[in-house]
């Protein structure tokens, strides 16, 4: 059996699903160009304003969250009714330091349940050499604990982890070229290494959860990609274009809200006891 229903069987089973098409390799050349477009009008790095919700800004960005070569597998796991709740870049330049602690998704999303996944959609190659994302399968059963005992290489924020690493006989590699992407459930325990290839590795998280969840406190808005809203979340709107001043003041708007929703003191989360701030997932 093939398509999004297999993959659902398979996620919902051992909480990832991957190697799995996404968009096309030329596809995924042009976007990453864009993104380095973008970073030579800021010094060469991605800037730290754009480190959520950047499709608020790019319309190629939210064409891309909509597009149902990533929605329907996503849809098949959680209803027809879908929201996005983030969308961020991941990179690690080469030969750099930083990794991602094992952790969990949820840690920080404060949802009245885990019904929620991360796509990860690879832009360059992603191997063991350059820092791919490794995952636990069937780790995505139970929520577990995070402590923060802040390693400046780790790139979370707020230097969120589990206690203990996991048994490396079963931790698998997500191993994907341009355009591929992986699901994996937002309890799914995942990590990854440095870069340590002279190359970059980039890819995009996006991080889809059914559209009837609701969030605890102010909570963060979200974009309607698919299906019915259900009103439980303030809904965010499509940029027009590039550069426009409505959308730049709409993501101002929605950053501020998002930085006290997961930095929030003693915030009651639906997998765990710490928030977490900023990209996870790898």
């Amino acid at each position: 059996m093939n398509g999004p229903f297999a993959t659902a069987l398979q996620a919902q089973d051992s909480g990832v699903a991957f190697p799995l098409p996404g968009i096309t390799a030329a596809e995924a050349a042009a976007l990453l160009a864009r993104i380095e477009t973008i970073e030579a009008r800021h010094g060469g790095r991605w800037p730290k304003w754009l480190g959520a919700k950047p499709h608020l800004l790019f319309p190629w960005l939210w064409d891309l969250i909509t597009d149902p070569r990533l929605t329907d597998p996503v849809a098949a796991l959680l209803g027809p009714d879908l929201l996005c709740w983030q969308c961020n870049l991941i990179s690690k330049p080469p030969a750099s330091a930083g990794y991602v602690a094992w952790h969990q998704d949820v840690t920080y999303y404060g949802l009245s349940e885990p019904r929620g996944v991360t796509v990860w959609l690879a832009l360059t190659p992603t191997t063991p050499e350059n820092g791919c994302m490794s995952v636990v399968p069937f780790s995505h059963r139970m929520a577990l604990d995070h402590h923060r005992p802040q390693d400046p290489d780790n790139l979370l924020p707020l230097g969120e982890e589990i206690p203990a690493e996991p048994d490396p006989g079963t931790t698998v590699p997500v191993l994907l070229q341009p355009g591929e992407m992986s699901i994996h459930h937002m309890l799914t325990v995942h990590g990854s290494g440095p870069n340590r290839s002279a190359a970059r590795r980039s890819g995009l998280a996006i991080r889809y959860i059914a559209a009837d969840l609701v969030q605890s406190g102010e909570g963060v808005t979200a974009a309607l990609v698919r299906g019915r809203d259900h009103g439980t979340f303030p809904l965010e709107q499509r940029p027009l274009a590039e550069d426009d001043p409505a959308a730049r003041a709409h993501h101002d708007v929605v950053m501020r809200r998002w930085v006290r929703h997961i930095t929030r003191a003693g915030a009651e989360t639906a997998g765990g006891t710490s928030p977490a701030a900023g990209p996870g997932s790898g």
